[in-house]
C-alpha cells in the first residue's frame, strides 16, 4: 500500500485521484504533481513502485504544503485575523460566515440549528407551565 506524507492511498484509485486524499491537494495540484515526478496519471496506486513513492514523497516535502503543515498555517492566519481585530476576524470570533455570504435565511452550517426566539406566550417562562389563576372566594352580589 502506497503511503504518501503520512496517508495511506486507497490502492484501487488512480494515482491522480488517490493523491486528493491528501489535505491540500486536489485534482489539478495532483496532475502537475505527477507531472513533476515523470509517473503516467493513469496507473494504480497498487502498481506503483517503491522508487516512484520515494519520488512523490520527495517532490510534496520539497515543493508542497500539505497535512499538518498546511493547516497549522491556516489556523496561524485565522489567529491573526482575530488577534489585529479585523472584519474577518470578527466573523471568526462569532463563528459566522467570514467572506461575505449571506446570513439571515441561509449559513445553517456555521450557525448551528436553529433556535426559536420570542416564541413564547406572553407569562409563560419557557419550560415551566403557566401557574393557574387564583380563584376568588366570594363573588359579588348584584
Amino acid at each position: 500500500m502506497a503511503r504518501v506524507a503520512g496517508i495511506d492511498l486507497l490502492p484501487h484509485k488512480p494515482v491522480s485521484a488517490a493523491l486528493t486524499r491528501l489535505y491540500g491537494v486536489g485534482r489539478n495540484n495532483a496532475k502537475i504533481l505527477l507531472d513533476r515526478c515523470q509517473i503516467p496519471h493513469h496507473i494504480r496506486c497498487k502498481d506503483l513502485t517503491e522508487a516512484q513513492i520515494s519520488t512523490i514523497n520527495s517532490v510534496i516535502a520539497k515543493d508542497c504544503k500539505v497535512e499538518g503543515e498546511l493547516r497549522r498555517e491556516i489556523d496561524a492566519n485565522i489567529r491573526h485575523y482575530i488577534e489585529i481585530g479585523s472584519f474577518k476576524g470578527q466573523r471568526h470570533r462569532k463563528n459566522l460566515p467570514v467572506n461575505g455570504q449571506r446570513t439571515r435565511t441561509n449559513a445553517r452550517t456555521r450557525r448551528g440549528m436553529r433556535m426559536t426566539v420570542g416564541s413564547a406566550k406572553p407569562g409563560i417562562v419557557a419550560g415551566k407551565p403557566a401557574a393557574a389563576p387564583a380563584a376568588s372566594a366570594a363573588k359579588p352580589a348584584k
